[in-house]
């Protein structure tokens, strides 16, 4: 099951990338440009992992940390800022935060820290799946099948994790290079019908479908 992330950050094109780079490792995300948005799903008891800027217009993100934790005093919560003050670092952590990046920062530097702090409160959750007799372990990025180790590079396994975690939805071709090649890629998109001819060879029991005209699909 997909872990939850709401950000609430008020600098649309930001709160967008920071989305989109989340989306591509796997999270749902929720995003919101308001203090007055976010306020109305801070009782919202599935998210995994809040996002919040400092500073919201009238209103802060120390405001809506604290009605954050009148719901849930466990779930992790990280800061965003352009002010890198000793003083906010201080009061974030005193508001029960778990972590602080300050403005400009790298989407990926926030994406690795967002998977370590994901990783580190959810670790006693079994990350195994099973699907079409194949063992996944996503954390350790490993499969089975009848305790057999299956060796895949590190695209065919963010392939499969792609149809994995998102079974039943239909991709086109484009969709997979983006998702899984990201933007630097200016290779042929062949490269995904080669990977998943690979994927297939190895995990022949699984049962992603071909849409022809199309894309593939995990049925």
């Amino acid at each position: 099951m997909k872990k939850v992330i709401t950000i609430v950050e008020d600098e649309k094109d930001l709160n967008e990338l920071v989305k989109r780079y989340l989306e591509r490792e796997g999270y749902e995300v929720r995003s919101y440009l308001t203090y007055d948005e976010a306020s109305q799903h801070t009782n919202d008891d599935d998210v995994h992992l809040w996002i919040l800027d400092i500073m919201l217009g009238d209103k802060s993100g120390f405001d809506l940390i604290e009605e954050i934790r009148q719901n849930d005093s466990q779930v992790p919560v990280i800061f965003m800022s352009a002010r890198d003050k000793e003083f906010d670092r201080i009061i974030g952590l005193e508001k029960g935060s778990d972590d602080y990046i300050t403005k400009p920062f790298s989407p990926k530097e926030l994406v690795l820290r967002v998977n370590n702090l994901i990783r580190r409160v959810y670790r006693e959750e079994d990350t195994k799946i099973s699907i079409d007799g194949y063992e996944i372990d996503e954390t350790q990025r490993m499969v089975f099948h009848d305790k057999e180790k299956i060796d895949l590079t590190t695209k065919e396994f963010d392939l499969l994790m792609l149809f994995v975690n998102n079974r039943g939805t239909a991709f086109p071709r484009e969709a997979i290079l983006s998702k899984v090649w990201e933007a630097n890629y200016f290779g042929s998109d062949r490269v995904v019908d080669d990977t998943l001819r690979r994927l297939r060879k190895k995990m022949p029991d699984l049962s992603i479908q071909t849409i022809y005209g199309f894309g593939y699909r995990l049925g």
